[in-house]
């Protein structure tokens, strides 16, 4: 599998209620690049919901591997056997434990994302400063791509200048106050919306609201 810019949407689906959420895979994954499962939603349904949602659509996993090499390792075999055609891990761990992620992922012809820098507020503290270096980590364990901020899209272009050919994903988008169309600007590949979409009275046409964004 390899995570194609179409529609470039990928939506967040952290919600917890395994009706809802089919409900929502089932009425977006035509028209979203792919939908990104997280561990509040694993946890109240377990594994076999990655296998459910990536019957509508590619299914990123966001569980932020964050351990030694053998135990991302254990964790990305689960998670690939399960469905799931990304994983999303961390780089602040080192490269032995990045790496041991991309291994996993190279024997099922998946992919491994590495986070450089988060959305949210606090990524300012200890994430931001060695951004450019996890962007280098990402690229030299031989990962697929990196996640980086939509909410500041000044150093998601100072990302993409040092990431290359990597793909970047960028999370923040709606809810959080990132701009779907600054991000592409930016450099993003794919956009990632959670909030906006799924709480919406209609997920589709809000969906489609932000894939129009995309588009202009």
């Amino acid at each position: 599998m390899t995570l194609t810019p179409k529609s470039r949407l990928i939506i967040a689906l952290d919600v917890t209620d395994r009706e809802q959420a089919l409900s929502i895979a089932e009425k977006l994954g035509g028209t979203v690049d792919a939908i990104k499962v997280n561990y509040p939603l694993v946890l109240s349904c377990g594994p076999g919901i990655i296998s459910d949602i990536k019957k509508y659509a590619h299914v990123v996993a966001d569980f932020k591997v964050a351990d030694i090499p053998n135990t991302n390792s254990l964790i990305c075999e689960e998670t690939f056997k399960a469905g799931a055609d990304a994983i999303i891990c961390q780089g602040f761990v080192g490269s032995d434990s990045v790496k041991a992620c991309v291994d996993v992922a190279k024997k099922y012809g998946k992919e491994v994302y590495v986070v450089t820098e988060m959305s949210h507020p606090g990524a300012i503290e200890f994430l931001q400063p060695k951004a450019m270096e996890l962007v280098d980590l990402a690229v030299s364990s031989g990962a697929q791509g990196i996640i980086a901020p939509a909410t500041r899209p000044e150093k998601l272009a100072e990302i993409k200048r040092r990431a290359g050919k990597l793909k970047i994903l960028s999370p923040g988008v709606g809810a959080q106050g990132g701009d779907a169309r600054k991000a592409i600007e930016a450099g993003a590949d794919f956009v990632i919306v959670g909030r906006s979409i799924y709480n919406a009275e209609d997920p589709y046409e809000a969906a489609l609201k932000f894939i129009e964004q995309l588009r202009r």
